[in-house]
């Protein structure tokens, strides 16, 4: 399997399975009732954590960067970059490839970069999601609402408008995300902006509700320094 499905199909396998034994508009909610192992999870929503900036240790998005993309932000200090292939895999088990194939595409987006937080001492990505040019319209929300869809198992979803410092805009949605897996429910949240390449979202997910909270800083700082490139 090819390097670039190993860094974005495999480090979610791990996640998976290594780790059983690792102006705006005001928000609104989606409707959606979580299940009773949704709640402590729901109680923790709105904490503050994400008012903090993380330190800057570089950037993604420019020409010559890790990961080139319509956008760029900064990413937290000591995160890992790396853009993510998605040529299919050649040879090798074909259940693996089809697996890899499906954690590389989420509805109508397709994953082009990761920022890792292990080297920071966390478990967990901010990855960036691509859209095709000319999708949704220009509607920021409803192409988040698709994006939260096809993510599976998810509730308390509550979307709200935002702009960066360099006043790029578009849609924010915060919701929890139920693991069958995992056995487990987790916040996510996610901020998406189309440009004239197409809709792009960056999200934050994380092995549990606590590891996604120590990595809202690094959230920020990328949602606050969102640029055109």
């Amino acid at each position: 399997m090819r390097r670039a499905v190993r860094g974005a199909a495999l480090a979610q396998v791990a996640v998976l399975a290594g780790l059983l034994a690792g102006c705006s508009q005001p928000a609104e909610d989606d409707g959606a009732k979580p299940s009773a192992s949704a709640n402590g999870a729901a109680d923790s929503a709105g904490s503050g954590k994400g008012d903090d900036v993380a330190a800057r240790g570089g950037s993604v998005g420019a020409a010559g960067s890790a990961c080139e993309l319509p956008v760029a932000f900064d990413t937290a200090e000591n995160w890992k970059a790396e853009a993510i292939d998605t040529g299919t895999a050649e040879g090798g088990d074909e259940v693996a490839a089809e697996l890899a194939e499906a954690l590389l595409h989420q509805g109508p987006f397709t994953a082009a970069c990761e920022i890792d937080a292990k080297p920071a001492g966390n478990i967990g990505f901010i990855r960036v999601w691509r859209g095709e040019a000319g999708a949704g319209a220009g509607d920021a929300r409803a192409l988040l609402r698709e994006f939260v869809k096809a993510e599976g198992d998810t509730s308390k979803a509550k979307y709200s408008d935002f702009s960066s410092d360099s006043d790029v805009s578009g849609a924010e949605v915060e919701y929890l995300y139920t693991s069958e897996a995992l056995d487990e429910t987790k916040k996510e949240r996610a901020f998406l902006t189309v440009t004239a390449e197409g809709p792009v979202v960056v999200h934050l997910g994380g092995l549990d509700t606590g590891e996604h909270e120590d990595m809202l800083p690094a959230y920020e700082l990328a949602k606050r320094t969102l640029r055109a490139t």
